[in-house]
């Protein structure tokens, strides 16, 4: 059976408290990909300070049988550590597993939605 793994990659630090939010989104994730028949794997990855990182990640999915692996940045723009680092990751995973179709998203910031969301939470504050 083909699987689509998907990786939330975020930058990491050095309090272990700030992976919490993370693990519930992978959480949530997780519950929302269990349609029938659909087989589907969720990870975490981090740039550094925290484990894993994005190739340990894509090797776990890919021994877990996934064939095609999207990256979704958990970042809030288009920084440097998402223009320049990511991809410079990611082309080594390309390379390390040739077989396996891994493709990124934009900064999750950068969607439209994700901004939307955060304007009705900031607008519930006052």
């Amino acid at each position: 059976m083909a699987m689509h793994g998907l990786i939330l990659f975020g930058h990491g630090a050095r309090d272990a408290r700030w992976r919490e939010p993370f693990e519930r989104l992978a959480g949530k994730l997780r519950a929302a990909r269990t349609a029938p028949g659909e087989a589907q794997a969720v990870a975490l990855a981090f740039l550094e300070l925290m484990e894993p990182d994005l190739p340990t990640a894509v090797a776990q999915l890919v021994t877990q049988g996934c064939d095609a692996i999207t990256v979704v940045p958990v970042f809030f723009g288009q920084g440097g550590h998402v223009r320049q680092d990511l991809p410079a990751i990611v082309d080594r995973c390309r390379a390390a597993h040739p077989g396996v179709e891994i493709r990124c998203a934009v900064a999750v910031g950068e969607d439209d939605s994700v901004l939307d969301a955060l304007a009705q939470y900031c607008l519930r504050q006052v």
